[in-house]
């Protein structure tokens, strides 16, 4: 962050601490998820020489020296010795620990599901992260129909977990990830209504599906029960725009806002740091096949995106990996992620 940003920075960071205090969200605890060190991940999968880490605990301790007070990572082991060696590391040093699972789809998949439940408790974990896919709407869905049955899937997934969630009193936070709009997630959240079942509010990616961000925050915020905290570039591109996580407090995302919003909607929110260091992902918002799911979309909210692409232009080059060797890559992860953890503790505290 340049001087004349950080200087621009103070006014609002000065008035969210107030709001902040009067959250009573002084005690927020800051961490870090798996995807912000998703490439040092991609370099275990290959073996590469230079990682600091190789599953979950190893995670966890490497997170700790970054200045996390604990992490959002599954147990890649998946077994009770790596359970309990998770739970009695973070006792013993009062971080915390959140897991992710796998939905099931059909009742085949229950006993794995609660196997799985059953491993993240006995790790110390009472939240747990899941996500209905991993593809992007507009790049998975090729008609409404498609759309629609998906989302009577995702809402069966959630029927079939909540019993096992309840008996085990482990709370599933969903992601809002680029495939419900904002409005659509807090409806399925509504229509469930279990205290088991709530939302892990990403503060950047509904900007991919043309919202607002500080508007999707807010109409997430009421069922948050974990955070991806990130800050977000912008970029006009031939056919829509890019869109990046930057070094947080660099981007164009009222931080401080978003945190008092979530922090006073839940004060016992953890907020893990996402910052993805990759290359900018294409938003083709200019094309009829972007639509194809969300028809209505392109009267709403096209043209109040494009100008707020306009009109908040990149502080500095967003981060790119393309064409670096793996150790580079590496080091400007681990950068990015001490600076954002650093910015975190500094400036979202009451």
């Amino acid at each position: 962050m340049n001087r004349r940003t950080f200087i621009a920075a103070i006014p609002a960071v000065a008035a969210a601490r107030s709001l902040l205090a009067a959250a009573g969200a002084d005690k927020s605890r800051i961490g870090i998820c798996t995807f912000s060190c998703h490439q040092h991940w991609k370099a275990v999968g290959a073996k590469h020489e230079g990682v600091k880490f190789t599953d979950a605990i190893s995670f966890y301790r490497y997170a700790r020296e970054l200045g996390a007070e604990g992490v959002q990572t599954p147990l890649r082991g998946n077994d009770a010795a790596e359970a309990r060696q998770m739970r009695a590391l973070v006792e013993k040093d009062g971080g915390y620990y959140e897991g992710e699972l796998r939905l099931p789809r059909t009742e085949s998949d229950l006993a794995s599901f609660e196997t799985s439940v059953r491993l993240l408790r006995e790790a110390g974990a009472s939240v747990a992260r899941a996500v209905f896919t991993t593809g992007r709407r507009y790049e998975v869905f090729k008609a409404m129909d498609e759309f629609r049955a998906f989302h009577v899937l995702a809402e069966n997934s959630l029927a079939l977990a909540e019993p096992i969630l309840r008996k085990h009193r482990l709370k599933l936070a969903i992601e809002n990830h680029k495939d419900h709009t904002a409005d659509e997630l807090a409806a399925m959240m509504r229509k469930l209504s279990s205290e088991w079942i709530g939302v892990l509010v990403d503060t950047g990616n509904n900007i991919a599906l043309l919202e607002e961000p500080q508007a999707a925050v807010e109409a997430l915020a009421p069922f948050a029960l974990s955070v991806h905290f990130k800050d977000m570039a912008v970029q006009a591109g031939a056919d829509g725009f890019l869109l990046s996580e930057v070094q947080i407090g660099t981007g164009a995302l009222d931080l401080p806002r978003m945190f008092a919003t979530l922090a006073k909607a839940n004060p016992a929110l953890v907020f893990n740091l996402e910052m993805a260091t990759r290359d900018p992902l294409r938003i083709p918002c200019l094309t009829d096949a972007y639509f194809t799911s969300f028809p209505e979309r392109k009267a709403t909210r096209l043209d109040a995106t494009m100008q707020w692409v306009k009109a908040n232009p990149p502080k500095q080059a967003p981060p790119s990996v393309s064409g670096k060797q793996t150790a580079i890559i590496l080091a400007e992860e681990e950068a990015n992620n001490r600076h954002g953890l650093g910015w975190m503790a500094k400036n979202l505290r009451a």
